[in-house]
């Protein structure tokens, strides 16, 4: 960790921290800097959104009203977002009132898969090959140099939305009507032995730390376990953990950003860019000494940084829409296993694929973890023998 002591710019807890975004994410950056004493109000384009529910104060407008936008930031005394997905007049707007962060470039580049990209070949940092593409002619061009090859959308996609994987020459036609894009990119389909993340922080002093890379496992384009530690080589760590802090050095990043890794046959390529906590780092806030949401926050208003220890193995699953299918979870269930950590992120409806909340299990060693959360979430929907004999169903 590199560490700046100097207490200019210092926001103190009592202070009122404004969120740009009502999700999740936000609301778990509300839990943590309420713990601190912090007031947080959030704006949201929803109302009761699930970090408004928590916040002291939650305004619902568009984030395209700029007056709402100005009014909102003069009533905080610093800003910061928790999705990547705030357009950039917005945020030019409330930096021109409060101090806001993660910076505008940062959010410029991650907000948009081409600039990202272009940004990483800049900097020579190593990722896959990729052509930018704005017509059908130029992907069929694009596929004479990439094949085959992922095709995404430039901005909006997440959880494996907005992208169609090119494999012959024949999917190319199919590929651009399906995008329904006007700018999309090209990459390099990667054969990987796995996927990681590392969480990285830097504060507006320049501090920088990073937490122990954290091994990811995806179910159809979403993720759905992450484990820590990882099993990762030393040497590999800490070269992951160099590149994420070139990039928000580069980037001026300030607050947590999370850079996603594939690991191929020794060497790391960067997948993509987060600038804000990340689905994988749920799994800090039982992990490690300092979870990642506290950490944006002591980022954000100027405060020494935590430490990124790890205490023990964990691992974290994520919880779907979809383990509503047959009704209300069982969570007497899961939380029969005393290792394991429910959180719940307030949204009402239950839908496909919609992230609901996660689980977390913690043990000796990551290997023994992940098992115990994945058999918590198995629970959920597992019938008893009284509900088997009462529904007359039998082994």
């Amino acid at each position: 960790m590199t560490q700046n002591t100097d207490q200019t710019n210092v926001i103190s807890p009592g202070a009122t921290i404004g969120i740009l975004g009502g999700g999740q994410l936000g609301r778990m950056m509300t839990i943590a800097a309420k713990h601190m004493g912090y007031r947080v109000q959030i704006y949201s384009n929803v109302k009761n959104s699930p970090a408004g529910q928590v916040a002291d104060a939650e305004t619902q407008g568009s984030f395209d009203d700029l007056a709402a936008i100005k009014n909102f930031a003069n009533s905080v005394d610093v800003v910061t977002i928790e999705t990547e997905n705030i357009p950039t007049e917005c945020f030019d707007t409330v930096s021109r009132c409060r101090p806001s962060f993660p910076g505008i470039k940062t959010l410029e580049v991650c907000q948009n898969r081409s600039r990202e990209k272009q940004f990483l070949a800049d900097n020579n940092i190593p990722t896959a090959k990729f052509k930018i593409v704005q017509s059908e002619d130029e992907l069929r061009a694009a596929c004479q140099e990439i094949m085959p090859g992922v095709l995404k959308t430039t901005t909006g996609g997440y959880d494996g939305k907005g992208q169609f994987v090119v494999q012959s020459p024949n999917d190319v036609e199919t590929a651009w009507k399906e995008l329904k894009a006007e700018e999309a990119i090209l990459e390099e389909w990667i054969e990987y032995d796995f996927e990681f993340s590392i969480v990285g922080v830097r504060s507006s002093d320049g501090s920088m730390d990073a937490y122990p890379s954290i091994r990811n496992e995806h179910e159809n384009g979403i993720l759905d376990v992450s484990i820590s530690p990882s099993g990762l080589a030393t040497e590999i760590n800490s070269t992951a953990a160099e590149l994420t802090h070139k990039i928000m050095n580069e980037l001026g990043s300030v607050g947590v950003l999370t850079v996603e890794f594939f690991f191929r046959g020794g060497e790391v390529l960067v997948n993509e860019m987060a600038p804000r906590p990340h689905n994988s780092g749920h799994l800090t806030i039982e992990g490690h000494v300092t979870n990642q949401f506290e950490q944006h926050v002591r980022a954000v208003c100027g405060i020494a940084l935590g430490s990124t220890q790890q205490l023990q193995a964990v691992a974290m699953a994520n919880l779907l829409g979809n383990e509503w299918s047959d009704g209300e979870p069982k969570w007497h269930q899961a939380l029969s296993l005393p290792e394991t950590k429910l959180h719940l992120y307030g949204k009402v409806e239950p839908k496909l694929n919609r992230k609901m909340g996660h689980l977390t299990s913690f043990a000796d060693d990551p290997e023994q973890a992940k098992q115990q959360v994945l058999a918590a979430r198995k629970l959920l929907t597992a019938c008893t023998s009284n509900e088997l004999l009462s529904s007359g169903k039998s082994d």
